[in-house]
């Protein structure tokens, strides 16, 4: 089964109800596109009006608490973001990881507890320069990947329909520097034959991989034809609706170069 491209904006820390209107034109265009998924993950406090206009696009958070309640001030849990209308949570990202100390074991216990409140999960590995430098990337990839992930047996059925891996070099995320179409290529594969490992050939083939990190409407259709690259995890690009809908555009399209 071929998987639509998948192309995910992470807001981030942007976004009051005056953004409503990128929201919106972002859905409008999308149904234009229906060769390609295209979903939002804006702040906390967007997700229930974006879920309650949104006709197209999937709504999710950016990220969850690993327990589902308790005397956790300012923690939102995965059944609260599922009961504002996210139908889908990123984990592991490298800002929470750096900026929060967030450990492997700690987004493995956040993804299991997305997975139990019927998320789906976008799960992000990524390395920095200086393990890009030292020539164990892959490697470093693999293991942190492997960590995040639950188990085999802890995960549904419907692997491929709940997960997605977002690969994101942390040297690329937010600089103008995206990795080149060669290391992409690699560690997509890399990533896919881990997969495998893990799920199963017929499961773990049908994962999408997104490539995250300074993906624009200039560079999207190369990175596209990249085998084994599934979409695109997008931030500052996703902010308006002409650049991200850019990127979604290239897509849904060959690439000619």
């Amino acid at each position: 089964m071929t998987r639509r491209p998948y192309i995910v904006g992470n807001w981030k820390m942007h976004g009051t109800r005056a953004m409503l209107s990128e929201a919106r034109a972002i859905d409008r265009a999308a149904q234009r596109h229906m060769k390609v998924e295209v979903a939002l993950a804006p702040p906390y406090t967007l997700i229930h009006p974006i879920h309650r206009e949104a006709e197209q696009i999937a709504v999710g958070a950016q990220d969850c608490h690993h327990e589902d309640g308790g005397a956790h001030t300012g923690d939102i849990s995965a059944a609260m973001i599922a009961d504002a209308g996210a139908k889908f949570v990123i984990l592991g990202h490298s800002e929470r990881r750096q900026n929060h100390g967030e450990t492997d074991a700690r987004v493995r216990a956040k993804a299991q507890s997305a997975l139990a409140a019927g998320l789906r999960i976008i799960m992000c590995c990524g390395e920095s320069a200086e393990t890009r430098a030292s020539g164990k990337a892959v490697a470093f990839v693999r293991r942190q990947l492997k960590a995040s992930l639950p188990i085999a047996e802890d995960m549904p059925a419907d692997i491929a329909d709940r997960l997605t891996v977002a690969y994101e070099p942390i040297w690329a995320i937010g600089t103008g520097n995206a990795a080149t179409t060669d290391d992409i290529a690699e560690m997509h594969g890399a990533i896919r034959a881990l997969l495998i490992e893990l799920f199963g050939a017929e499961q773990g083939a049908e994962v999408r991989i997104l490539y995250g990190g300074s993906v624009k409407p200039e560079n999207a259709a190369a990175i596209f034809a990249v085998p084994d690259v599934g979409g695109a995890l997008v931030g500052g690009a996703s902010l308006t609706a002409d650049s991200f809908m850019g990127i979604a555009l290239a897509a849904s399209e060959p690439f000619d170069p």
